[in-house]
């Protein structure tokens, strides 16, 4: 007994390390950039040492991936966006409208996090072309979520007749990009519970029947 409560203390203690890695790594990385930060400056704010970081993550590059993981799905956790639950719930909904409004609130949880990190992630990813190679190239995650989305929300009740999946997920994907969300928050001072209810009234007329 006594072992295993040795175990999850020290396994406490790893997750606890690996998340001031990853919030010492955003900061940086968000502050100077991807290239002008190093890991040395990473473990010395986060209060490790360098060899850490080295033998939790293996490199610069494999660090960058999983905190641009983290801020998708909001936590460590090795769960897919399909599989998460405000997903499931999301296309659990009785009617296209339900599914909808959930639909729009999740994402715009991960909106909130990965938001600001969105300029320096192109940055990082043009100087160092590797890091792209970390991600499925044949297909964009992000509109893969989108389509998945809309396959279902064109077979609710409700949704506007003549919809096919292939538009829906155009529109999803299009107004729940990071871009839109940084034009209306960022650029033009809205508050996100602004963005969110525009942006499902404009789904919504476009995608539900009256």
């Amino acid at each position: 007994m006594g072992q295993v409560k040795g175990e999850g203390k020290r396994s406490q203690k790893a997750k606890q390390t690996r998340t001031r890695m990853l919030d010492a790594a955003r900061e940086l990385f968000v502050q100077r950039g991807y290239g002008a930060t190093t890991l040395q400056e990473i473990a010395d704010k986060a209060g490790v040492a360098v060899q850490t970081i080295y033998f939790t993550f293996g490199n610069k590059r494999v660090l960058f991936k999983e905190l641009a993981d983290v801020a998708i799905a909001g936590d460590p956790e090795p769960i897919a966006t399909m599989d998460r639950p405000w997903f499931r719930e999301a296309v659990a909904a009785e009617s296209a409208d339900g599914q909808l409004r959930l639909h729009v609130k999740g994402t715009r949880g991960i909106l909130e996090r990965l938001a600001p990190m969105i300029e320096m992630m192109r940055a990082a990813t043009s100087a160092d072309p590797g890091i792209a190679e970390l991600w499925d190239q044949d297909t964009d995650p992000r509109f893969t979520v989108q389509q998945a989305a809309a396959q279902s929300l064109v077979t609710k009740p409700g949704i506007r007749d003549g919809v096919t999946a292939e538009h829906a997920a155009d529109l999803l994907f299009s107004l729940l990009s990071p871009e839109v969300y940084l034009l209306f928050v960022r650029d033009r001072g809205w508050t996100p519970d602004q963005w969110e209810r525009w942006v499902y009234d404009t789904l919504n007329t476009q995608l539900c029947a009256e």
